[in-house]
Formats: C-alpha cells, structure tokens, sequence
C-alpha cells in the first residue's frame, strides 16, 4: 500500500440520475448513454459520485450495473444518496434531508433499505412505510386514477413527508446506520433550513442543522459561518450545533444540460481518498478538506513540491519507489525503522545535507547518511518535481554541494535543531535565523539593495551612530573647555592678591624713584614721568601688534596643514561613511573642504599690516646727541610719536637729573623696573578680568553641554526608533494573529549598565576614602540607580537631561569632594576633571538592542525545547519568503505531549497550505490533530552481515483504516488523539 495519501478530488456530492422519481427532465427516450457521455468528458473530471434519488435507490443501482459494464473509468467511487422531505416547511415547499450512505459494506443496500422502511408516514387512515412498494400504494391511494406504478410511485414520494422525530431517532437507534450514513440538509431558502423563518420554528431549524453533518450550500458566507469565521465562534458552534460542518454543492441535475454543471462553476473538493471515510474526515476537519469552487485551495507551488522519490542501487531499499504529497508528509515507524533515513535521502537529493561522513568533525552524527556511510556504495535519490524536473544524487555526498548546487528544501536535522537551541544559550545560529526571517519580511524595495540583516541594520541606524559620536566628542571638548574655566575660577583670588602686590610694589618704586630726584630737575622728572606712561601706551600696543602677527603666521601653518592633511583625511572619512553614495571620483572631489576667500592673500597682507603697524609705533632709533637740546617740543601731543624718539628724548632727560653717575643709573633702573612691572600689572589684571568672567562662561559652557548630552539622547532614540522600524512588519503580523504565533514578540529597547557607569568612577576617578555621601562601595551607582537609570532607559531626550542636571545639582560638590587631587595641582587636578566629565556624560554604558520574546519570556532565558518551538515558528509560520520543502525531523524533541498539541499543531496545519512539509515524528498529535495529509509508515527488515537492512514503506491518507491502525499501533497516544479531534463531532472513527 503505497499512495500519496490525502489529495483533492471532484466530488458530485447531489446529482440526480435518468429515472430520477421527481422531476425527471432527462427525456422520454433512452436518456443513460447521453447521461454516462457527459459524466465521463467534464472537465475537471468527477471521480466521486453520490446518486440521487427520492426514497429509493434504484438510480444508484442502474448506474452500478453501467460501472460494472465498464462505463464511468474515471469515477472510482459511487455511493447513494436519499433524499427525504421532512414535514417541517420551508419557504417554498419543505425542508429536504439526504441520507448519504456509505458502500463500504457490500450489504448496504439491504441495511439501508432496512433502516428506510422504519421511516413512516401515516395517512388515509393508514400508515406507509419509506419503501418503493409502500409509496406506489400511497400515491394510488391518494389518486384512485393512477394505475401505472411509476405514475404512483411519483405521487406517493410527492405526499411522503418524513418526521425529523422519528428519522433522528432510526438514525440514533441503529448502530450501522450511526457508522455507514452522514446526514446532509440543504442550506439554501427555497427548500432548505434557511428558508425555516417563523420563530416558532427556531428550535426545529437548529436541531436539524444539529442534526446534520454536512450543509448542502455554495454560498460563501454560509460556509464561513459554518466554520466559525462570522458572528459565531467555532466553540458557539459546538454548543449550539455540534461543532463546524462542512458546505458541500452538487449539480443537482434534473436533466441532461445541468450534468455536472453546478451554477458558477462551484464545484465540491474534497481532500482524502477516493473512499467514503474521506467524506467522514470532511466532517471533522470541514475547513481542510472542503471546499467549494472552480478549483481546489492553493498550497504550495509545483516546482516547489517534491512528487515523487526513487532509490537506486540499494537493495537494502525494499520501496524504492515512493510518492510524495504536497502538503504534510508524516513519517513514523518504531525507533530504527528508517524515518531519518527517509528524512536523510529527500534531504540529500535536495542539496540540503551540509555535511556528510561518520558523525566527527562538525557532520550530523545521527543522521542516517552519516552512520551508513561506508555502506552506501553507489546508491542514488531520485527526486521528481511538480514542475517536471528530476534530479539525481549520490547519497554518499560524493556529488553533493557542486558549484551549480544549491539547496532545495530546509533541512532541519535533529543536529541542527540542537546546535540552534543549545541548553548553553541561544547560538549565533538561531538568532542569525531569525534576523534573516526579520529582513525577509521587509519588500525588496525597502530593504534598499541591503543583502542580509546587518548590512540592512547598518543602512538604517548608521546616521544616528554617527551624529551620536559627533555630539559624544563635542562634549568631550566642551567638557575641556569648561574645566579651563573652572581652573581660572579657582584663580580669582590668588590674581586679586598677586594685583594688589604688584600696586604695591610699583608705588614703592614710585616713591624710591621720587628720593632719587634732585632739586632743581623736577620739571624734568615730570617729563620723563609723562614720557615714561606714553612709552608704556606704546608697548602695549607694539605687543598686541606682535601676538596678532604670531597668530597671523599659525593661520598660516593651519591652512596649509588643512589643505595637506586634515581636508583630505576628511573627505576619504566621508568616503568610506557613505561608500554606497555611487559618487565618482570628480563628484567625490567637490566635497574636499576649501576656504571660502583668498585666505593666503589675506593672511600676507595682515602680516605686511602687522608689520607695518609695529614699525610705525616703534620708530627708528635716534643717535643721542647735545642733552641740553631737547628732541620733543613741550607742546607736541606724545601719542603721535613713536617709540623710539619717546625712549630717546626719555634718556636725555635721565642725563640732566644728577651730576652723580651712579644716581643717574639708579633712576635708569628704577625707571626700567617700574615699566616692567606696570606691564606685568596690566597682564595680571587682564588675567583677573578673565578669571572674573570664568563663572559665567561655565555656566554657559555646561548649559550647552548639557543641551548636546540631550542631542546625544536624541540620536539613542532615533537608533531605536530605527530599529523598531525593522521589525515593524514582523510586529505588525503577530499583532494580527492569534494563538502560538501571538506569544512571539520583539522588543527594542535601551540598555543602561548602571553598575558598569558607576564601578569606572569609584575604581578609577574618586577616592572612597574620603568621608562623605560617596564612601565605599556602591554608593555612588545607588544614587545613580535612583535618579538617572529610569530616564537613561525609557526617558525622552528632555527627560535625560532634566535627571542629569538634576543629579548634578545634588551630587557635583560630593562628587568634587571625592576627587584624588587638590585643586592646587593644577596639573593633574585639570587632566581629572576633563576625565570626570568625559564619564559623567558619557554613554558607554548604554546600547540600544532588540529582544525576541516567547510568550513574554527572552528567547535567551527559555529552554531549549521551547526554543525549538521559536524556531518552528520561524519556519513554519512567519518564513514567508522562503517556499521550498521543509524537511524536519522529530520537532516534538524535548517537548511535552500538551506543548506539542497547545504549540506546534495549529503551525504545521498553518504551514501545509503555504509549503510541502515533511516531518518524521513519534507525536500521535502531530499526526492526528495536523490531519497530515500522508503517513508514511518505515518498517526494518532483519540487519545483515556487513549491510544495511531492508527498509520498506507504506503510505496512504487518515481517511484509510488501515493507515489509522497502523498510527495507533505505532505512536503512543494514538487512540486519544484520535478521540480528541473528533470528540465533539457525531461521526464515529473507526481504527
């Protein structure tokens, strides 16, 4: 017994027959070889039939003898089906009920009419039995005219009208009629139970629809409600109607144009065998095995079904033919009977066996290609595609991953799944799965050219790191900046003192130089004095003249620098940022960063002015001539004059003040020093100004470093944002769905590693040992934790800086108190500083990163059983791109009955609509409640001396009861899953 198991086929399900008792259109004449004609050229062909008749069989058995005479090849099963009105009326006419009677019992035409002669209906004083002879005497009671049999056999079935009471209650008493008949009612308005409108009539409605297995409707919305896909829910439905029912529609044909014809092309499918019990499983599973329409539903693409397998040159392969279905393939078999090997040889001759050898060095140990390797000889898989193509391998592997090989099917060996979800933590393995499935899920127009996950994360996030590392190094150098001007805070006082010493000090001066002076030269001490304070003027300004020009000539030496080295560097930065821009060479080249004006011209003049300016002030050197004579008029203005006439003019008057040398010398040096230090008095209050307005450009400084610390946060959350992006369409799916895929979600978040933040200060910047709110360990990422991670992790922008400056203004004097230096080294106190600020606003410690949780758990902290469901998730429910075969073997691995039924079934009966599967498996529910669409069942032959053993395999559908012995014969738990799927249905399932 080898087949492909559960396929579908054109069922005619309501077709009436030539003969038919009530309205028979089909003529006059012979109208059967017109009739069979039809029935065997439709296109698609019908290979099932249920004949219709009112009552009686006699259709059925008419069409039987023309089967036995070699007529309807096509059609492989026939069966009747009888048509009861019932007494409950409907909108025009009554409610109509069929009695669909399986043939599996060669004696089923005398059962059947042995249950329908229980069906009676009282009348003329009299009471008549369901049978043909009973309605021929019913019609000529009714009308004393009718002679001709078939005349009143017409009238009789016209006035026969069934009790639903007693019709339930034959059905209920019977025990082949309970396992040989499905009941179906007609769903329509005209004789069907919708078309039972008065309210009194309710509860007669719903106990026929009770009642019945199968609802005769093509309308699409019955059918939804029919499997609780409207209003109702398919729990509403057990209640009320003993769970979901199939919609089924037949041509109902009446004469010879409506053959097979129904209206709209609405055909009825059904997936199983061609054999009654396929009709049975409709009735459990109504929404994968019924189905209504032109054409059957789509499942997976042909060229992407592997159809068939053959085995060459092993004769331990005792079936080396093996037909595939497209949909879920179960293999099954006692522990050794050769599932993995199946498994194995699909997977080899679909390339999608990565290692072959003895099991060492990285290979799949227990798989069967491994462990037989040295045995395998010349043996070869044959795989036939839907799409027509075959493909032959060795499975040795000697021809395994060629240069044109690819793999063509998922192979989830039991290896693989256990090095994915490894008990040691989730591997790159599984998380690179899964961030394939993520980049899958974006269309290849968003994905932007991107060829995996993280080349498509860097494209997204890249612009938010980089802006990120700009505003981290600009508060590294406003944090310099600001630690500079703290350090001329701290110098406001030792400048206010070193100021007033220095007044001091030129006032003593002033009044020894006033000692000096001898009487009758006052005039010209005041002179020299007048002379002296315009010198000074004029050095100052010849100085200022001179750093100007210095800062002129390092311009200088920074453009050409700029030019050189640093615009360049830029530019090849730039270059490698945005490496996909697709600029060229020359587009690249208007991006070297050039200055804007003439700036050498410029820096040349500035100099030649400079220098222009000092000479000016400074003048040329005078050669001292006659003392009496003086070189300045009295009432010359000085500040026009230069340096060099005022110094000149200054010491001729030196050589009039004392005829004593050593006076004159005297006055000269004093002279000399009081300029020195009156330019020394002017750089020390210049400093002191300075210092002066440190405090307020601090403040200034550290409001804009903490407006650049947000923007950093604004860059975090735009990388996070960013990030969520991806997943979107991920997260929006599983937002849609319900039950297993529900409980997978994705989480980006931010990361702040308090612990990390705070050990770097207190083992490296502060020094516990001193008293205060931050002595020992701890403290310091305690008060951390308190104020600063909540904003760190979930804040805005705003919110961060609000908690930084907040835990600023309670902690920087403590924080300060805790410094390893003195202010005083100034040295070492300045390099702490910029070291403490570079870690206060740092954001080392944080990381923006994604979290993949099941059922709320991180992937990370779950075992590696329900890892294993994670993974199954990925492939059999959200792996949309990705259509070829998925080959697995043994997902149920580390998992609970009740986790396989609650997790895994809903997937795979999710994914065999989408993608073939093929699943080996110990799991009765796998198999039972996935309603798998072929079992294929191994069996091991004794070993043998130095060779494999034989391997043979049957394989056929559920709807055969032989494949169902064999599932619970070989899977434990067989019989109570059985029992579970079919638990609130009325249709008996027999082993």
């Amino acid at each position: 017994m080898i087949s492909r198991g559960s396929e579908w086929h054109r069922w005619e399900p309501h077709i009436h027959a030539p003969g038919t008792v009530l309205n028979n259109q089909f003529g006059s004449e012979d109208p059967w070889e017109a009739y069979l004609t039809t029935l065997e050229s439709l296109t698609p062909t019908i290979e099932v039939i249920a004949v219709t008749d009112y009552y009686i069989t006699d259709a059925y058995e008419k069409l039987l003898e023309h089967k036995a005479e070699g007529r309807l090849s096509n059609v492989q099963l026939l069966f009747p089906n009888i048509e009861l009105r019932l007494d409950v009326a409907a909108k025009s006419g009554f409610v109509n009920i069929h009695l669909l009677v399986s043939n599996e019992d060669e004696n089923h035409l005398v059962e059947i009419k042995r249950i329908l002669k229980r069906l009676q209906f009282s009348a003329h004083n009299d009471r008549y039995d369901c049978t043909r002879e009973e309605l021929i005497r019913l019609g000529k009671k009714t009308d004393a005219k009718i002679n001709d049999d078939g005349a009143a056999l017409r009238m009789g079935a016209t006035q026969f009208k069934v009790s639903f009471t007693q019709l339930r209650q034959v059905i209920q008493e019977s025990e082949w009629a309970r396992k040989n008949i499905l009941i179906a009612v007609a769903g329509g308005a005209g004789d069907g139970t919708s078309g039972v409108r008065l309210a009194a009539d309710t509860t007669v409605r719903q106990e026929i629809e009770k009642f019945a297995h199968i609802i005769f409707s093509s309308n699409p919305a019955q059918r939804e409600f029919w499997l609780g896909l409207r209003a109702v829910t398919p729990e509403d439905l057990r209640a009320r109607f003993d769970g979901c029912k199939p919609c089924l529609h037949g041509s109902d044909s009446h004469s010879q144009e409506s053959v097979g014809q129904p209206v709209d092309k609405r055909y009825s499918w059904i997936k199983g065998g061609l054999e009654f019990d396929a009709l049975r499983q409709a009735c459990i599973d109504p929404d994968g095995r019924a189905y209504v329409g032109d054409k059957p539903p789509n499942s997976a693409m042909p060229s992407q079904v592997i159809s068939h397998l053959s085995i060459g040159n092993a004769s331990w392969a005792a079936t080396p033919s093996i037909p595939l279905n497209p949909g879920l393939v179960a293999i099954i078999g006692a522990r050794g009977s050769g599932k993995t090997a199946l498994a194995d040889i699909i997977s080899a001759g679909c390339d999608a066996v990565s290692h072959f050898g003895s099991g060492t060095g990285g290979t799949i140990s227990p798989s069967f290609l491994a462990r037989a390797s040295g045995l395998l000889e010349d043996a070869t898989a044959t795989l036939t595609w839907g799409g027509g193509t075959s493909v032959t391998r060795h499975l040795d592997g000697r021809d395994a991953n060629g240069h044109l090989s690819f793999p063509r099917a998922r192979y989830l060996s039991q290896q693989f799944v256990e090095e994915l979800c490894s008990a040691h933590g989730v591997s790159d393995g599984l998380i690179d799965e899964i961030e394939r499935v993520i980049f899958e899920s974006h269309s290849q127009d968003d994905q932007d050219g991107a060829v995996d996950f993280p080349e498509f994360r860097e494209q997204q996030t890249a612009r938010f790191q980089q802006a990120r590392a700009r505003e981290a190094s600009a508060i590294s150098d406003i944090s310099e900046r600001i630690a500079t001007e703290f350090e001329k805070e701290q110098l406001v006082n030792t400048l206010t003192t070193q100021v007033e010493q220095k007044k001091k000090l030129i006032g003593g001066y002033n009044a020894d130089l006033a000692k000096l002076v001898v009487k009758g030269t006052e005039a010209q001490v005041t002179r020299h004095t007048q002379l002296s304070q315009a010198a000074q003027s004029l050095r100052s300004k010849i100085q200022s003249f001179s750093a100007q020009r210095r800062t002129f000539v390092s311009l200088q030496d920074e453009v050409q620098s700029m030019r050189a080295t640093q615009a360049p560097e830029m530019l090849r930065q730039s270059q490698a940022r945005h490496s996909n821009s697709g600029l060229g060479t020359q587009q690249w080249a208007d991006f070297l960063l050039v200055y804007n004006g003439n700036v050498d011209d410029s820096l040349v003049g500035y100099l030649k002015w400079a220098d222009q300016e000092i000479l000016k002030l400074t003048g040329t050197p005078i050669v001292p001539g006659d003392p009496n004579v003086e070189l300045i008029k009295q009432d010359v203005p000085l500040d026009t004059l230069p340096l060099g006439l005022i110094t000149a003019e200054m010491d001729r008057l030196e050589a009039l003040f004392s005829a004593d040398k050593l006076i004159r010398d005297q006055y000269s040096a004093l002279t000399r020093r009081i300029s020195q230090e009156t330019a020394a008095l002017q750089t020390l209050e210049t400093k002191l100004t300075d210092a002066q307005g440190a405090s307020a450009r601090r403040k200034d400084l550290q409001m804009g470093r903490e407006d650049t610390y947000r923007r950093v946060f604004e860059a975090i959350i735009h990388e996070q944002q960013a990030l969520a992006n991806l997943y979107a369409p991920l997260m929006a799916r599983l937002g849609a769905s319900s039950g297993t895929l529900k409980k997978l979600s994705f989480s980006v978040r931010r990361i702040a590693d308090v612990d990390a933040w705070g050990a770097i200060a207190e083992e490296s910047l502060l020094d516990r040992r001193k008293s205060g709110p931050f002595y020992g360990r701890g403290a310091l990422t305690d008060a951390a934790r308190r104020s600063l991670k909540s904003a760190w992790e979930v804040g805005t922008a705003a919110n961060v800086q609000t908690a930084m400056s907040g835990f600023l203004s309670q902690y920087q004097q403590d924080l300060l108190a805790h410094a390893p230096y003195a202010a005083s080294q100034q040295t070492e106190y300045r390099a702490w500083s910029k070291q403490m600020a570079q870690w206060l606003f740092g954001t080392d410690h944080l990381t923006v990163r994604y979290e993949i949780l099941y059922d709320g758990v991180d992937i990370q902290k779950l075992s590696p059983g329900t890892r294993g469901i994670v993974l199954l998730l990925l492939y059999l429910a959200l792996d949309d791109s990705d259509d070829r075969p998925l080959i697995i073997d043994q997902p149920e691995e580390n998992l609970d009955p009740k986790s396989v039924f609650d997790e895994l079934v809903s997937l795979f009966i999710a994914a065999k609509s989408k993608r073939q599967v093929i699943m080996v498996t110990h799991n009765a529910n796998l198999v039972i409640n996935t309603d798998a669409d072929q079992i294929i069942i191994a069996t091991v032959g004794p070993h043998q001396p130095g060779g494999l053993p034989p391997i043979s395999y049957q394989s056929g559908g559920l709807e055969n009861a032989a494949i169902r012995k064999a599932v619970c014969d070989i899977l434990e738990g067989g019989d109570e899953a059985f029992r579970e799927r079919a638990r609130r249905l009325r249709v008996r399932l027999e082993r």
